[in-house]
């Protein structure tokens, strides 16, 4: 008679007997599994809640704080009453408006956080754009050409006054509040996956500094490590440097590893079925011996025609290293990826971080994104993505419509604008505005869970149906999908 399946404390005490054992003890250890014993949840099955209107989704992060004024939110008050103050001008004053009242305290005495009342013109002209003569600054002149395919939202404010607000982008929450999961880890926790051999969210760019939320916006919390992003480096010779084969060892030996991997956790898996989150575990093993082979051929760039080199501007200039990051972003949706993060400017406080000399940061980092950016959206029309894919850009919060110091503008979360295209999202459309002068958003305010609650709509995802047990969520946590502009 065969034995009954062994707890989890006794199969844990087991791991010492035998190679398999050891090899599986040492990387459960690394990964923390045994140093305590988690709570158990029933995790979705993988499937969405109704149907979807996108599969995959690219999120575009610019770490620093945009403007809002120089980007997608022209004001002509501000050249109007440059070098003004607030005071001095016929527009009600909105340092008196209920709407910064309410949350002045979020900012008073943290230098970053201050109030510029000296205005500041616009830095860059503007045009109107496409047949939806929507307006965009001539910083973009390649995305200008898309304009109709995307959805500019200009309301968007969030509570955070300095950089931990990249954090809150991404996790809905206030760093004084704790860690919390990511959107992208929320999406990988409530969808399957679309291609067994390649992970279903990845991280590519330069790293959110330690300052400023670091690892944790891009981390599954309390969801479980199963659930972080996984970063990957365009480098087809190193793209997972965790997941490196070792040298030596060709390809013929890695499938035998791989299949006899494989069998020893098919054995494990009878053994000990009390156990899902040792089951999590032996599936992300199996992955990253899977995603050797699959990964280096996804960044691998070469095999591209010269013409889409050209397309994103990988092959010359300031846009190279973020052309090859969208290159591979749409590579990876191709091939069935459900949640690609790209951050542009990430470390310290962000390159778009435009205290000082604002005209030249912003021209600046402007021509290191707009190609690319314009060349995913081009990509994925041209190969029917689009539809299936909804791409998202945004930074953690503006800047201000006040002048600080000579020539620059501090941080600005009252508010912002961000843009959403494909998957299901109205095109060549404007949602929401803020006042005159670009302070507050005061038509159709959306807070940051919102553009979460409509990226999870577009998958099919409810988020309320994804709660853990044990974890109150907030109703703000929830957000609401911004339907005006969903087609």
């Amino acid at each position: 008679m065969q034995d009954a399946p062994q707890p989890r404390r006794r199969f844990l005490s087991d791991l010492g007997s035998g190679f398999a054992g050891v090899a599986l003890a040492g990387m459960l250890q690394r990964d923390g599994l045994l140093r305590a014993e988690t709570g158990e949840w029933t995790p979705p099955d993988g499937k969405p809640h109704f149907a979807p209107k996108a599969k995959s989704v690219i999120w575009l992060f610019m770490a620093g704080g945009v403007s809002q004024t120089e980007t997608f939110d022209p004001k002509p008050a501000l050249n109007k009453y440059n070098g003004k103050t607030v005071a001095q001008i016929p527009i009600p004053n909105p340092l008196e408006s209920d709407l910064i009242k309410n949350r002045i305290e979020l900012v008073k005495g943290d230098a970053n956080g201050k109030i510029y009342e000296k205005l500041y013109g616009m830095q860059v002209g503007y045009g109107k754009r496409g047949k939806s003569g929507i307006e965009v600054s001539d910083w973009w002149p390649h995305l200008s050409k898309h304009i109709d395919d995307i959805a500019v939202i200009r309301s968007m404010w969030t509570t955070a006054s300095n950089h931990d607000a990249q954090l809150q982008f991404h996790t809905g929450r206030n760093r004084l509040e704790g860690f919390f999961p990511t959107i992208g880890a929320w999406v990988h926790y409530g969808l399957g996956s679309l291609n067994d051999s390649l992970p279903q969210f990845i991280v590519m760019g330069n790293k959110i500094g330690d300052c400023c939320g670091g690892i944790a916006t891009e981390a599954g919390n309390y969801l479980g490590p199963q659930h972080d992003g996984v970063t990957l480096s365009v480098d087809p010779r190193n793209p997972l440097p965790f997941a490196t084969p070792a040298t030596g060892v060709n390809a013929e030996q890695r499938l035998k590893s791989q299949e006899l991997l494989q069998r020893l956790n098919r054995l494990s898996a009878r053994e000990y079925t009390d156990d899902p989150a040792l089951a999590a575990r032996i599936k992300s093993y199996e992955l990253a011996f899977r995603m050797q082979t699959a990964v280096p051929e996804v960044v691998n760039l070469k095999d591209e025609p010269q013409a889409t080199h050209e397309l994103y501007g990988t092959d010359k200039g300031p846009s190279q290293p973020f052309g090859r990051l969208c290159m591979t972003a749409r590579r990876l949706v191709e091939r069935g990826v459900r949640f690609v993060q790209i951050y542009h400017g990430g470390g310290g406080a962000g390159a778009w971080d435009a205290h000082s000399n604002m005209k030249g940061n912003h021209a600046t980092n402007c021509a290191k994104v707009d190609k690319p950016i314009a060349g995913l959206l081009a990509d994925l029309k041209q190969r029917n993505l689009l539809d299936e894919t909804l791409v998202v850009w945004g930074s953690e919060f503006g800047r201000t419509p006040g002048l600080q110091g000579s020539n620059g503008r501090g941080h600005h979360n009252f508010g912002f604008s961000v843009w959403m295209a494909g998957g299901g999202i109205k095109a060549g459309i404007v949602h929401g505005a803020t006042d005159e002068l670009g302070f507050h958003a005061v038509e159709n305010r959306h807070y940051i869970t919102d553009l979460h609650a409509t990226v999870m709509h577009q998958l099919g995802i409810d988020p309320r149906r994804l709660d853990v047990p044990g974890r109150k969520r907030l109703e703000i946590d929830y957000g609401h999908p911004i339907r005006e502009i969903i087609a």
